[in-house]
């Protein structure tokens, strides 16, 4: 399943609480038609600084992990939140994983549970296709309860600068972060010429 339909008319324990006053709401799979509504909402909710992040140098040059890129849709279809997953080793010739970000949601609609549902939907898929572990960067208190936790990160690094607390993981598979260590590597697709001249 690479869809999910919901609606915010009633708080849905399912979707992380959803506030009642956003109407409905689509996850889909990203298309190449929402990559400009996908960076618009990225550096409305982001600012410029996102571009100079560490988990940035894992993405640039890279596609999201085959059918792990996705946005929230108004009833309008317009994209109210995005969030992507991507290929990475866990050092030097270790194991896969996914990297997970960035997650964003339309700031208008910040508390509408947008992000939570985008979240669910992200790790439910990642299970479902058969990955064994998700990193991020990111608050332990908001992502702590989707499972995440910096528990069995200690023996990792990201590549640049980074606050050590904030890296974070999920085991979908138990025992998928044993023995790991290493700084992440990124793994993924290759973006082609023409991509990399639309995605600057």
């Amino acid at each position: 399943m690479n869809s999910a339909d919901f609606t915010l008319s009633t708080p849905s324990s399912a979707f992380g609480g959803i506030s009642p006053s956003t109407g409905a709401i689509a996850i889909v799979c990203e298309t190449t038609a929402d990559v400009a509504a996908r960076e618009a909402l990225l550096d409305q909710a982001m600012g410029p600084k996102r571009r100079k992040k560490s988990s940035e140098k894992l993405r640039r040059g890279r596609r999201p992990s085959e059918g792990l890129a996705f946005v929230a849709r108004d009833a309008s279809g317009a994209v109210t939140g995005t969030v992507r997953l991507w290929d990475v080793r866990l050092g030097e010739g270790g194991p896969a994983a996914l990297l997970l970000g960035p997650l964003a949601v339309d700031p208008a609609l910040k508390g509408a549970g947008i992000g939570s549902a985008l979240m669910q939907h992200a790790v439910a898929e990642a299970a479902r296709l058969g990955h064994a572990v998700i990193m991020l960067v990111g608050d332990a208190p908001y992502y702590e309860r989707f499972g995440f936790s910096a528990e069995k990160t200690g023996s990792l690094a990201m590549p640049g600068p980074y606050e050590r607390h904030r890296l974070l993981a999920l085991e979908l598979l138990d025992g998928a972060l044993d023995g790991a260590k290493g700084t992440l590597k990124a793994a993924g697709r290759k973006l082609k010429a023409q991509e990399l001249t639309s995605a600057a």
